[in-house]
């Protein structure tokens, strides 16, 4: 048998996709570790010599099964085995195996991966890409790649911490993409509740369930024609990832309440801020799943990774809201700006640059106000440091303590940020405004009239 490993993509690959070809991998059994390579030529896996592939499970047959790579992925065949073969413990005679799924024979059980290969670009001679601005080199080889990638109906994952630009860079996917003129529909998968996503996706008829008292377009059908942007994808319920999936395959939806499925031309791109192969561990996001959504996965370099972009990203903001007014950034606020680590951020660079061109008197850029209540990373670890909680409470209560008193330090300090404006704060927090009101009446606060 070919002593072969599977090489492992590094999750801090700036850019990897799948080469179109597989192989199985041993997770259980005896040749735990072996790779197989699967290619468009059938080959013969069993325990006997007639077999192109030796496996030493005894309670594998001499010629167990038969695969090959089909486009729809690994067709394989059970070639009349003693034990069998079985996928989620159904015993089967032929069938085709996505990516991720296993596949157990005998003892054994081998799972489909793809090939995955990094891709090594030049960086782009622009430093614009439509709406997107940066000239370090990692991110203008992301530009080439988009040049590349926009055209193909190629499904995109993009990966990258919040407010690195992930929405704007699936916006540009699809400006310059054959589905420009059709709709760009954007899903958020962590802000709907768990019992009505599958509805919000796919769509409802009539009776449906209570409250359902007309037929619902979902956000597959509205995007029809065009994309569908599913944010935070690493959010969605684990119990709405098969019907996703299914969708994502064979391109048919069902209504919740319906009868039968209807055809959609979607092309799907999805974000998420969180290590999905973490989440695949923790049995929190599938596998096969996670295969169909990252045939191109892009990660987005944080802006602390970049720092020359600081000056490039600040002019640009500037001309965006100065209005004319504000025409010059000294190198002290530049340098400034450099020096600080931005944990939201261009978002949060943004938020500073367009409050500072606001309360800027005179032509150059002033900071001091702009950079007073914000620019300054308020994260649970730093409210535990600041609250000093007394051990002598039961740590329940003091953890309580703590977390009250981080959310009144964000919350007041956002909205005081956006002048009482609750909507605008909700937004800036990413948080429902509904539930941004409830945390002001927790703690006593008030907004201001709308």
């Amino acid at each position: 048998m070919e002593k072969t490993f599977t090489r492992v993509i590094e999750d801090q690959a700036p850019v990897v996709r799948q080469s179109g070809r597989g192989r199985f991998v041993v997770v259980r059994g005896p040749d735990r570790g072996e790779s197989i390579p699967v290619a468009n030529q059938p080959i013969t896996l069993g325990s006997g010599t007639g077999s192109d592939v030796l496996l030493t499970d005894p309670t594998v047959s001499r010629r167990h099964l038969m695969a090959e790579l089909r486009p729809t992925g690994a067709f394989v065949r059970d070639l009349g085995s003693t034990n069998g073969s079985f996928v989620r413990g159904a015993r089967f005679q032929e069938l085709v195996l996505g990516f991720g799924s296993e596949v157990s024979i005998g003892q054994t059980t081998l799972k489909f991966v793809p090939e995955e290969e990094t891709v090594d670009l030049a960086p782009s001679e622009e430093e614009t890409f439509g709406a997107l601005v940066g000239r370090d080199p990692k991110l203008r080889k992301l530009f080439r790649l988009l040049g590349d990638v926009a055209p193909s109906d190629a499904t995109v994952l993009i990966e990258g911490e919040t407010g690195t630009g992930k929405e704007l860079f699936a916006e540009e996917i699809h400006r310059h993409s054959g589905r420009r003129n059709g709709p760009f529909v954007v899903f958020d998968c962590g802000a709907v509740p768990r019992d009505l996503i599958e509805s919000a996706l796919f769509g409802h008829v009539r009776g449906a369930f209570t409250g359902a008292i007309a037929d619902r377009k979902g956000a597959f059908a509205e995007a029809h024609g065009g994309t569908l942007f599913l944010d935070e994808i690493g959010e969605l319920a684990p119990e709405v990832q098969p019907t996703l999936l299914r969708a994502l395959d064979k391109r048919t939806i069902r209504p919740v309440g319906g009868a039968s499925y209807e055809q959609v031309s979607v092309r799907v791109i999805a974000a998420t801020n969180r290590n999905l192969r973490t989440e695949i561990a923790g049995k929190r996001f599938r596998e096969d799943l996670y295969y169909r959504l990252a045939v191109i996965r892009m990660l987005l370099p944080p802006l602390r990774e970049r720092p020359e972009d600081v000056r490039l990203l600040t002019e640009f903001f500037v001309q965006q809201f100065g209005a004319g007014r504000v025409k010059t950034v000294g190198d002290p606020e530049i340098e400034r700006l450099k020096g600080y680590r931005w944990p939201g951020n261009v978002r949060e660079l943004r938020n500073v640059i367009e409050r500072a061109c606001t309360l800027s008197h005179g032509e150059s850029l002033d900071l001091d106000d702009a950079m007073e209540d914000s620019a300054r990373p308020l994260t649970p670890p730093a409210a535990v440091v600041e609250a000093n909680p007394s051990t002598d409470l039961p740590f329940k209560q003091a953890k309580a303590i703590v977390i009250d008193s981080f959310e009144r330090q964000y919350i007041s300090t956002l909205l005081k940020r956006h002048r009482g404006n609750l909507s605008a704060a909700a937004r800036a927090a990413e948080v429902d405004r509904k539930h941004f009101r409830e945390l002001l009446r927790k703690h006593g606060l008030r907004e201001s009239s709308e």
